[in-house]
């Protein structure tokens, strides 16, 4: 293994750049501790349970439309960042959380890869405008002053796997990075990890990890860049021990798990209405294609496709395959 002084000397500058900045994205503290002291039943504010019920939901939209975990991130960090300082009624919160998909989307997708905003609208199920999340977009804007390289925890899991991958040898040995960044977006669906600093929370989750591999090399690397960024013991323990709460919960029996492969749709009675009238206008079977099957690709093949990411649990297939949102950590919300 490699000393961490011998490690690229850019890399340990990015970081501690990155430190430094790191406040300037954190949602306000006393909004935090308003969410949580709020009710969900009375409704004058955001509770941390209808914040955390939109956070999955905006999961499961960036799922759908196949956005990466870092537009997931920073529509998190907005949303967070946003309703901390603002007082927001609960009627907002939906239009509130696409927008901030919206605009991470933005941020971070290829052009051509944004869905249209209608389409966010339709697929989400919202009942306000384009015009109306127009308006939402350039208030979110002006008060968070967007800025498209957001310091944020997957900059820094990014930055120390980079640290892992230039010091250890072989590199089988470091965790995958697609099943820590699954474990993050599992965080980031409540609200206590957003108290965390981004540069605690991606060191807290690669240790508690390698916990599971009893490597005393991976183990010095987390040392030694707890050293660089001067982590206190006593802080990355914290934060340690949160993330394997989360965890358990979310890898228990009595976990949730839906199915990202099949889409239920919720229609009115006049579009049910519709789709029965005009149901002869759709061919009753596909055209049969011309050629081998082995050089075709099945209309239907796309449902049986699993998405590459690795579950937080460390089953392989997407998140409708492993554990999702415990029952255990609903009920604790209400």
């Amino acid at each position: 293994m490699k000393d961490l002084q011998c490690i690229d000397t850019s890399l340990l500058k990015e970081l501690k750049i990155c430190c430094a900045k790191e406040t300037n994205f954190l949602p306000r503290e006393s909004g935090l501790k308003l969410m949580e002291s709020a009710s969900t039943e009375d409704h004058k504010g955001v509770s941390a349970k209808s914040r955390d019920t939109r956070v999955e939901d905006l999961w499961s939209l960036i799922n759908f439309f196949g956005y990466s975990t870092q537009t997931f991130v920073q529509s998190v960090s907005l949303l967070d960042r946003f309703l901390t300082i603002m007082k927001v009624q609960p009627k907002h919160l939906p239009c509130i959380g696409v927008c901030c998909l919206h605009i991470a989307a933005k941020m971070v997708e290829e052009e051509g890869n944004i869905s249209p905003t209608h389409e966010i609208i339709r697929i989400s199920q919202s009942k306000f405008t384009v015009s109306d999340l127009g308006r939402m977009e350039k208030i979110i804007s002006d008060k968070l002053h967007v800025e498209p390289k957001a310091v944020t925890a997957l900059t820094f899991l990014h930055l120390y796997y980079k640290a892992f991958v230039s010091m250890m040898y072989p590199r089988e040995e470091i965790p995958s990075i697609l099943r820590l960044e699954a474990q993050l977006k599992a965080c980031l669906c409540r609200l206590v990890f957003s108290k965390a600093k981004p540069s605690v929370l991606a060191l807290a989750l690669i240790a508690h990890e390698i916990e599971t591999h009893k490597s005393i090399s991976l183990l010095k690397i987390v040392q030694q860049l707890q050293r660089n960024l001067k982590i206190s013991d006593s802080l990355l323990l914290h934060w340690k021990e949160l993330v394997a709460g989360c965890m358990a919960a979310y890898c228990s029996k009595e976990c949730v798990k839906p199915d990202h492969r099949k889409l239920v749709w919720i229609v009115s009675r006049r579009t049910a209405q519709s789709l029965q009238a005009n149901h002869f206008r759709v061919p009753i079977l596909p055209t049969i294609p011309e050629g081998n099957w082995d050089e075709i690709e099945s209309e239907d093949s796309y449902e049986d496709m699993i998405s590459g990411e690795d579950s937080p649990c460390g089953s392989p297939g997407s998140d409708g395959e492993g554990a999702f949102f415990p029952t255990s950590f609903l009920k604790c919300r209400k």
